[in-house]
C-alpha cells in the first residue's frame, strides 16, 4: 500500500515512554501516529499476533492491515482475528481470503444474518466494541481508535479523527492477551480458560492494569469510573466521543462539583451519529446547572475516550458513557495510576480544549424549540443507540 505513506512513516520523536511500574506507556495520538507503530509491533512478532477489533474497514487502511497479519501468518506467526459484525458491516465476503490463505484465523462476533450457523436472537444487541492488539503477549494496544479511514490523516484522504490509543510493553499486555483468549473462547462456544478466569476475579496489584466492562465485579470500567470521581478533590477531566451518562454517573458528578472539584467534559461539537450528539445535547442544560464545564471539539471528529482524576489517576479505551458501553458491549480500558503519565495526558487534553468552544447555559438555552424536542426524542431512546 505504497500509496498511503502515513501508515508506515515512523511516529514522531516527541512521543515520550514512560516507565510506570513494570510497564512501559506511550499515548500514541490519532491514526497518523498509531497506525505506523502498531504496524511496526506486528512486523516484528515471532510468536503471535491478537487483533480483536469492533470496526475494520474495507479500505486502504483495513486492508493494509490485513496484509500485514497475512505477512505474519505466512511467516509461521499464529494469527487470531476478531471483528464485531455490526462494527465492521462494509467488509466484503472476500475481505479476509489474503490472511486466510496465509493461514491466519478470523472469526466474526455475533452475527447479523440468520442464516449464520452461528447467529443466536438473544445476542444479536451485544456488541464487540474493544480495540485491542497484542503482540507476543509482551506489547498490547488499546484506546478508542479504530482500523478504518476516518482514522486516517484528512491529507491521505482519512477523516483525521481525533482519538487516543496507548501501547503498553510489559505485564499489562498479557492481560490484554488474558481478555482476548476470553472472548476467543466466547466466539468458540469453548470453556473461559483459566488464565482468563483468575483475571476476572483479581483485583489490580500494579500500576497499570485492566479495565472491562458489562457485569463483572471486578476491574468494571463503570464502578472505576464512579468510584474514581467519587474520591476527587481537585479536578475530573472526560473526554468523550458519546456521552450520555446514566443517573448515577450523572449525580457522582454533580455531588463533585458540589464539594469543589473541578469538572471539564469534553465532546464533539458534531458528532457522526446524529441521533446520539441529539441524546447527548439533552443533557446539557442540567450538566450546566450543576457546574460541569462542557466544551465543544470544533477540530475533525472527537472519537477519544478517556479521564484523568487529581493529576493522578487516568483511564484511556473504547468505553463510552453512555447505556450500549454499560450494559451491553464488550469494552476495555487501560487504567494507570501515576503522576507523570496523567500530566502527559491531562496537557494534551488542554491543547484539545483550546480547539473547542465552552458552552454557556444562557446561551445554550437560546436554542429553538424544535432542537428541544428532537434532543427529548433522541434522549427517550437512547438505550437502542
Amino acid at each position: 500500500m505504497s500509496d498511503v505513506p502515513s501508515l508506515e512513516a515512523p511516529p514522531p520523536a516527541d512521543v515520550p515512554v514512560f516507565a510506570v511500574g513494570d510497564d512501559h506507556l506511550r499515548l500514541l495520538r490519532d491514526g497518523v501516529v498509531a497506525f505506523p507503530a502498531m504496524l511496526a509491533a506486528i512486523a516484528a512478532a515471532r510468536r503471535e499476533v491478537l487483533l480483536e477489533m469492533y470496526w475494520i474497514g474495507d479500505d486502504k487502511v483495513g486492508e493494509r492491515f490485513r496484509d500485514a497479519l497475512a505477512d505474519r501468518a505466512r511467516a509461521g506467526v499464529e494469527v487470531r482475528v476478531i471483528y464485531d459484525a455490526l462494527g465492521s458491516l462494509g467488509v466484503s465476503s472476500g475481505f479476509w481470503d489474503p490472511l486466510l490463505t496465509a493461514g491466519g484465523q478470523v472469526r466474526e462476533f455475533h452475527a447479523l444474518s440468520p442464516f449464520d450457523p452461528t447467529f443466536r436472537l438473544d445476542r444479536l444487541e451485544q456488541r464487540d466494541h474493544r480495540k485491542l492488539l497484542v503482540v507476543d503477549g509482551e506489547i498490547g494496544f488499546t484506546g478508542g481508535i479504530n482500523l478504518g479511514l476516518p482514522w486516517a490523516p484528512v491529507a491521505e484522504g482519512g477523516g483525521g479523527w481525533r482519538d487516543d490509543m496507548i501501547e503498553a510493553r510489559g505485564p499489562c499486555a498479557g492481560e490484554m492477551r488474558s481478555l482476548f483468549v476470553a472472548s476467543w473462547s466466547a466466539v468458540l462456544g469453548e470453556p473461559t480458560p483459566p488464565e482468563a478466569v483468575a483475571l476476572r476475579r483479581a483485583a489490580p496489584t500494579r500500576p497499570v492494569w485492566m479495565l472491562a466492562g458489562q457485569k463483572r465485579k471486578n476491574r468494571n470500567i463503570h464502578h472505576e469510573y464512579i468510584r474514581r470521581i467519587r474520591l476527587a478533590t481537585r479536578s475530573v477531566d472526560i473526554a468523550n466521543s458519546y456521552f450520555v451518562p446514566d443517573r448515577a454517573v450523572r449525580a457522582t458528578l454533580f455531588r463533585a462539583v458540589a464539594r469543589g472539584v473541578r469538572v471539564r467534559v469534553l465532546l464533539p461539537a458534531r458528532g457522526d451519529v446524529p441521533v446520539v450528539q441529539f441524546a447527548q445535547e439533552a443533557m446539557f442544560d442540567t450538566l450546566l446547572r450543576h457546574g460541569v464545564q462542557i466544551y465543544a471539539y470544533e477540530g475533525p471528529m472527537m472519537h477519544a475516550k478517556s479521564a484523568a482524576v487529581d493529576g493522578r489517576f487516568c483511564t484511556v479505551g473504547s468505553y463510552n458513557l453512555d447505556e450500549r458501553s454499560w450494559r451491553k458491549n464488550l469494552e476495555l480500558n487501560i487504567a494507570v495510576d501515576d503522576v507523570a503519565f496523567t500530566a502527559h495526558l491531562t496537557r494534551w487534553f488542554e491543547r484539545d480544549l483550546e480547539r473547542s468552544v465552552r458552552l454557556k447555559l444562557g446561551q445554550w438555552r437560546n436554542r429553538s424549540v424544535a432542537r428541544r424536542g428532537i434532543e427529548w426524542v433522541a434522549f427517550a431512546f437512547r438505550e437502542l443507540f
